[in-house]
């Protein structure tokens, strides 16, 4: 079924070997709760997740991976754990993942998770909003949120020469927004078209 799955990927357009070959060896069906999707955990589709959130669709994770063009050893913020997928993703494909949850059972369960599946990741229970200054600067920066705007403090501690990506937009859709910061210290956005994820929201959770 993965194989089949990321053969559906390749036919939607995503190239990156390193991608395909994470995507290939995660198992999603470990990363869905609900027994009742269990059995569909590699149809690319999204689907509920406890807290409210959803586990993002396996084209969604994907696009935003290729779109960091990543290294192994890289060092990646990402905003939003959520089931943990995306973190696994990019754990298999040799990134540093920090990842910040909002929701504490969420944070919890994924912790725990990731941690018997074997993915090396640093978990944190906190306001994405407010990245993760103490462990700052980041290689790459990854939103699986919605945000309303792009939060500075996220770009703050984006190195120079690096790259963040991030769904913009409040409402149903968001328009995903690829973020480059120069040697300089100049930002270039670019446009990636319309997704949907579940809104980013601020201030760390009980």
């Amino acid at each position: 079924m993965r194989r089949k799955l990321v053969e559906e990927l390749k036919g939607k357009g995503i190239r990156e070997e390193a991608v395909l070959t994470a995507i290939g060896t995660v198992p999603r069906h470990l990363f869905i709760d609900d027994s009742a999707f269990q059995s569909r955990a590699y149809e690319d589709t999204a689907f509920p997740i406890p807290c409210g959130q959803t586990i993002s669709q396996p084209y969604t994770v994907a696009f935003q991976s290729e779109l960091l063009q990543l290294t192994r050893g890289m060092k990646v913020l990402e905003v939003g754990t959520g089931s943990g997928y995306q973190c696994a993703v990019l754990s298999a494909m040799g990134a540093r993942v920090f990842s910040i949850e909002r929701h504490r059972p969420l944070y919890l369960q994924t912790k725990a998770r990731l941690a018997a599946l074997g993915y090396r990741a640093s978990l944190y229970h906190g306001d994405g909003y407010l990245g993760l200054e103490r462990e700052a600067p980041f290689d790459r920066v990854i939103v699986t949120c919605g945000a309303p705007m792009v939060p500075a403090a996220l770009l703050a501690q984006l190195k120079a020469g690096g790259r963040a990506v991030i769904p913009v937009g409040e409402g149903e859709v968001q328009r995903m927004v690829l973020i480059q910061k120069e040697m300089d210290g100049r930002l270039v956005q670019a446009d990636q078209g319309v997704f949907r994820f579940v809104p980013m929201l601020a201030d760390k959770a009980s």
